[in-house]
């Protein structure tokens, strides 16, 4: 109940503000622009709706309002060091990595999928995100709202049991599911922001007093420093703050993107190890104030694997 006094207002509140969001400035040249590959901007009706809200389907560990147009496919690579408090016997976390690869796919428009398997935790994971709302050019549609399902796979060993308990644990206390929301507007072609509403369901945790349910709100923005480059950052928060698993803390991640045409690679500095939503808001550890700072990247690569009809040129395309 407390969630939904939270998150009401903050939803009402981005939905109302009236700054005019702007088109996204195209460049000349198609070949060195990866929003050059963007879907066309109106539908059959003549609505024009905002695009290129963020870079890629990411903001950093979490997903953005953006999907994979219908027949792209997205391969993604995931790389987090390890923390860069562990000094030079660790090579300031550089000797240790956790990595996720991941690929992608637009089923339709408003539709796409995705699989992916982590190093860290043995993590294997797949969701689905469905847009439900999509901002226009006009403000007739102040906002762009998307729904992400997903479940993730711990397969490495669960804590043991006490000894002489007799428990044995099952396979379907590995698995955790997430439901969330992904709310975002455009106010500016330098400025983007999104809210990210969570609900986290574990079947297994570790302490008796742990939650098996936790709810978090995220907020995530991108501000555009020039044609290439974009700050980007995301922060979620666990709601109420007791309801956390033991040990465990907010997840703060701040990058920048860089866009290269093809791809867009993004340098992050995260207090998460893990890569997932599963990992990243419900087990993060590390703490800022304490140099648990991990630096990493992601790759992003998408591919017409379907051709559109009336799509004449045969570049990939994102939106």
């Amino acid at each position: 109940m407390q969630l939904k006094f939270i998150l009401f207002p903050l939803v009402f509140s981005l939905a109302g503000l009236h700054l005019h969001a702007q088109e996204t400035n195209k460049p000349k040249d198609e070949t060195e622009d990866l929003m050059k590959m963007l879907e066309s901007e109106t539908d059959n009706k003549g609505t024009a709706y905002t695009t290129a809200t963020f870079k890629t389907t990411r903001i950093a560990n979490g997903h953005s309002i953006e999907n994979l147009g219908k027949g792209v496919l997205d391969f993604r690579i995931n790389h987090r060091f390890g923390r860069i408090n562990q000094g030079f016997s660790e090579f300031f976390g550089l000797d240790n990595a956790s990595t996720r690869i991941g690929f992608d796919y637009g089923i339709t428009d408003w539709l796409m999928v995705g699989i992916g398997r982590s190093t860290y935790l043995k993590d294997a994971d797949g969701f689905v995100k469905a847009r439900i709302l999509r901002q226009t050019d006009n403000d007739r549609m102040p906002l762009s709202l998307s729904y992400v399902g997903a479940m993730s796979i711990q397969a490495t060993e669960l804590y043991p049991p006490p000894a002489g308990s007799g428990i044995e644990y099952k396979f379907s206390q590995r698995v955790a599911y997430i439901n969330q929301l992904l709310i975002a507007r455009k106010f500016a072609n330098w400025l983007s922001l999104q809210l990210m509403p969570t609900h986290i369901h574990y079947n297994f945790v570790q302490f008796r007093d742990d939650p098996n349910d936790v709810f978090a709100i995220g907020l995530g923005g991108r501000i555009k420093l020039s044609n290439r480059i974009a700050l980007t950052g995301e922060y979620y928060m666990v709601v109420p703050p007791n309801d956390r698993l033991t040990g465990t803390r907010n997840s703060l991640t701040l990058g920048f993107d860089i866009e290269t045409g093809g791809h867009v690679f993004q340098l992050l500095f995260s207090n998460s190890t893990g890569i997932t939503e599963r990992t990243v808001i419900g087990q993060t550890t590390g703490g800022w104030d304490k140099g648990d700072i991990h630096f990493g990247f992601n790759i992003s690569r998408v591919f017409t694997v379907v051709k559109p009809k009336g799509f004449e040129s045969s570049r990939n395309k994102i939106w």
